[in-house]
């Protein structure tokens, strides 16, 4: 039957490592809490062999990983030696400065969440519970002394983690490939070297003299997997500069012993020794030199040292007997020898500098420094260095809320719809991304504005933007232009279109009487229902032919400009009857004098009616 219980479901979760969640449809989002996907572990070269020799433990009846960790004690001695060292110590400070770094916000750690709850419980888990702002600083600097870094997480069921204790590399053991069944199942074994451990020794009996066993998911192991050939353990930031480092130190030592033994400047005595016989020459020149140097002495009875003795270092200076034409005493003063090996040591100094991947400049070496505000901003190196640094420690912070947020009940894709990110300290890092963006956009703008190539060209060309991106990245640009129109209406009419569903002083408003509803012809463009239902609305259709100029339906008649009454009479028209001459000039004799006259009013009464049959028949016809 399955272990129902938190720590069994807890197990059962990290027995491979890597956490996988659907986030929606086919899409997943991996949790590579253990940097699974960066190893390699085949073929390795047991350089661990190679580097010491004589701690080869193979017949001795001890299993491997002892054999591993005597290695590894044997490097932290060196380690600890090298911590000592004032360069190496600033360049392990530095390296926890530039990771651990604030943000412009007052922030060490940046926490997004789609779910504001998820969001809480993060920022409670890493800032008030775990202390991450004065406490992941010393952990970066273990991390990157040793290569290794373990924490403890203490958790309980429904409230989560509530208390993290470090633990020394010196005592904890990584066991990996116990399980043939699963080779990705980790176990980690505590054994204090002191007896009990001062934190989880005290309440086990059982664990006195004895090691500690803990799951997968009660240790966070910070390590930097750059090198395969560690594994399972890290390898430190210092291991490249060792070599170089024990150089260095034989060095230095060299050059004080040179300007301790030869730099100091002696004397050269020549005494007359006159007529002396040669074979007293030498009892004679010791009488001289035990007068002039006083020697220690030390009380047996009080142990009192006695300090009347001269400083002058008589043994080293030289006492030469003169006769003859050089004879007379003389004291000579003889200068030191000068030290000329700098070279040498400002060779391996840099070399030393250059493994630690530190800019010399910030570390008092060059004056040049150039004001410039962090570190990485002078090194854009560094910065990567730096960068590379905190993706190890976001991974182990990501396992860390992941227990964290199982522990309080989430599960299926909730459980990792979060990013934590660590500030980049790098300014110019930052510059060189926003340069890049600034020449792709003036090169986009001068495109489409030149017409030289389609916007289409643009997005897949210069921003490498896909079919669905490019959709988003339109429907965007509307989104913004009715943000636009909305702040517009704000600022200018102080009416929210998008509460009031109306829009103030724009061209479609004044032309409609002022304001509109969903049913005006202006609409709103904060709505996405639109649109007419099925059918149509009531009278809609084609819009009704428009009256015709010159005609009856005209605005102004028939003769909107009066060219016809300007006519003359004897001319002919349009008005013009078609009646035939003869009977026009017998019609006009009966009529007597308004012939003329009687004749127009008839010819226009029949132009009339003709227009209206007109009309009536197109109105039929529609």
């Amino acid at each position: 039957m399955a272990d129902t219980t938190l720590f069994g479901r807890l197990r059962r979760l990290f027995s491979t490592n890597v956490i996988v969640r659907n986030v929606g449809g086919r899409k997943l989002k991996i949790a590579d809490t253990d940097q699974i996907q960066t190893q390699v572990k085949s073929h390795l070269v047991d350089r661990y062999s190679k580097l010491h020799s004589n701690l080869d433990l193979v017949g001795t009846g001890y299993s491997t990983v002892h054999q591993v960790m005597a290695a590894r004690l044997a490097l932290f001695k060196d380690y600890e030696s090298m911590d000592s060292d004032s360069i190496i110590s600033s360049a392990l400070d530095i390296y926890s400065d530039e990771s651990t770094m604030k943000s412009e916000y007052g922030d060490v750690l940046k926490i997004q969440s789609d779910n504001e709850n998820i969001k809480e419980i993060l920022h409670n888990l890493f800032y008030d519970i775990m202390n991450i702002e004065f406490t992941l600083w010393p952990w970066v600097r273990n991390m990157c002394k040793y290569g290794d870094f373990y924490l403890y997480l203490d958790v309980s069921e429904k409230y989560g983690i509530t208390n993290v204790i470090p633990l020394s590399p010196y005592e904890v053991v990584r066991a990996e490939g116990e399980d043939p069944e699963n080779p990705y199942y980790t176990k980690f074994y505590l054994e204090s070297i002191e007896g009990a451990h001062p934190y989880l020794g005290q309440n086990n009996p059982q664990s006195q003299g004895k090691s500690i066993e803990f799951e997968n998911f009660q240790v966070a192991h910070f390590r930097l997997t750059n090198d395969s050939n560690f594994l399972p353990y890290g390898k430190s930031m210092m291991e490249s500069a060792r070599k170089t480092w024990k150089q260095l130190t034989l060095m230095e030592d060299a050059m004080l012993i040179h300007r301790i033994m030869r730099a100091p400047s002696k004397r050269v005595y020549k005494i007359d020794i006159g007529n002396i016989p040669p074979n007293e020459v030498d009892n004679y020149m010791q009488r001289i030199i035990n007068k002039m140097k006083k020697t220690p002495f030390l009380d047996e009875n009080t142990g009192e040292y006695n300090l009347k003795y001269n400083i002058q270092n008589l043994t080293e200076d030289f006492f030469l007997p003169v006769r003859g034409g050089d004879s007379g005493t003389e004291i000579n003063e003889l200068g030191g020898l000068d030290y000329d090996s700098t070279d040498d040591i400002e060779y391996l100094k840099n070399k030393m500098l250059a493994s630690l991947r530190v800019p010399k400049a910030f570390l008092g070496f060059d004056e040049n420094v150039g004001g410039k505000a962090t570190l990485a901003a002078e090194d854009v190196r560094f910065a990567r260095t730096i960068e590379r640094i905190q993706r190890i420690v976001i991974s182990e912070l990501t396992k860390i809320a992941v227990v964290h947020l199982y522990s309080q009940g989430y599960t299926d894709e909730e459980l990792v719809n979060f990013d934590l990110e660590l500030t980049n300290p790098s300014t110019m890092y930052d510059q060189e991304k926003v340069e890049l963006w600034s020449s792709k956009v003036s090169l986009a703008r001068d495109m489409v504005s030149d017409k030289i190539l389609p916007t289409e060209w643009v997005y897949d060309n210069i921003f490498n933007f896909s079919d669905e991106e490019k959709d988003i990245v339109r429907k965007q640009i509307i989104d913004d232009q009715k943000d636009k129109f909305r702040h517009e209406q704000i600022e200018q009419e102080g009416n929210d279109p998008k509460d009031s569903g109306e829009s103030v002083g724009t061209p479609s408003d004044m032309q409609s009487g002022g304001g509109f509803d969903e049913d005006s012809s202006s609409g709103s463009v904060f709505k996405d229902e639109g649109g007419s239902p099925e059918g149509g609305f009531e009278g809609a259709g084609r819009p009704k032919e428009a009256n015709k100029y010159g005609k009856e339906s005209g605005a102004r008649g028939r003769n909107p400009l009066g060219r016809e009454d300007l006519k003359p009479r004897n001319k002919k028209s349009k008005f013009t009857s078609p009646l035939a001459l003869a009977h026009y000039d017998a019609l006009k004799k009966s009529m007597g004098s308004r012939a003329t006259e009687l004749i127009s009013e008839e010819k226009k009464i029949d132009e009339v009616s003709k227009e209206y049959n007109e009309y009536k028949e197109d109105k039929t016809k529609k």
